[in-house]
């Protein structure tokens, strides 16, 4: 057996679980996700990343959803990293939601080749003055391809909202994203994740299950990089 077909079955044969889910009443998009991050240091273990999404969907015709934000980093030990940020979400064309403002805390562990990230969000909606609560746990695996930084990956994020807001949030399990693809080391400053990414959110409320295909690019820029490998960002 090759050797990529060997580092990469594995993965594979995760990925392949993750996607299996009930979809086949589902309703199915095809969709654009774009997003750049530039971690900018402010000494050994404090960094500022700044985030900018754009996420393009067939059934909301065109740019559905934009992000704009930013969080501090504070790396605590060699594994971990505790972060707090804020961000604006705009909503276009066929998605008709309100604006929203969020907060968001998280703890990012990196242990070999696996990676974790468990992120709490509070939701401000123009609706009403409740705050929507948001968990999101999410585990990634890398497999190096090669000695210079190229990696196949595989990662599982759930959605559970703890509470119910009268503006439209409702308590549970919302949505998992799965996503298989490869890390690509750009220089010593830049990589990039490309990847399919499969979004299944749940029939909840009366509404339909959703099952979104998607393309998805991120670029990191991580201007205290020295080193040739630059380090995965987790992605939102």
């Amino acid at each position: 057996m090759p050797k990529l077909t060997r580092l990469a079955l594995p993965c594979i044969v995760v990925a392949t679980a993750l996607f299996a889910s009930p979809a086949l009443a589902a309703q199915d998009d095809e969709q654009l996700w774009l997003q750049t991050n530039v971690h900018v240091p402010l000494d050994g273990n404090t960094r500022v990343t700044l985030e900018q999404i754009t996420r393009f969907s067939d059934r909301m015709d065109g740019v559905y959803t934009t992000e704009f934000g930013a969080l501090i980093g504070q790396r605590v030990s060699k594994n971990l990293e505790f972060g707090f940020g804020y961000r604006h979400v705009g909503f276009h064309n066929g998605n008709r939601n309100a604006d929203e403002d969020r907060f968001r805390q998280q703890v990012v562990g990196t242990f070999g080749r696996f990676s974790t990230r468990l992120r709490l969000d509070e939701r401000f909606h123009p609706d009403g003055d409740e705050i929507g609560f948001r968990l999101r746990p999410l585990v990634r695996y890398n497999q190096p391809l090669d000695r210079n930084g190229l990696a196949l990956f595989v990662s599982h994020e759930s959605f559970v909202l703890p509470n119910s807001t009268k503006w439209g949030q409702r308590r549970g399990y919302e949505r998992m994203r799965n996503m298989l693809g490869l890390a690509i080391p750009l220089s010593t400053q830049a990589s990039a994740d490309v990847a399919y990414l499969n979004q299944y959110r749940l029939a909840r409320g009366g509404a339909r299950a959703q099952m979104d295909h998607a393309l998805s690019m991120q670029l990191t820029i991580n201007l205290g990089a020295k080193r040739k490998v630059v380090e995965h960002h987790q992605g939102d």
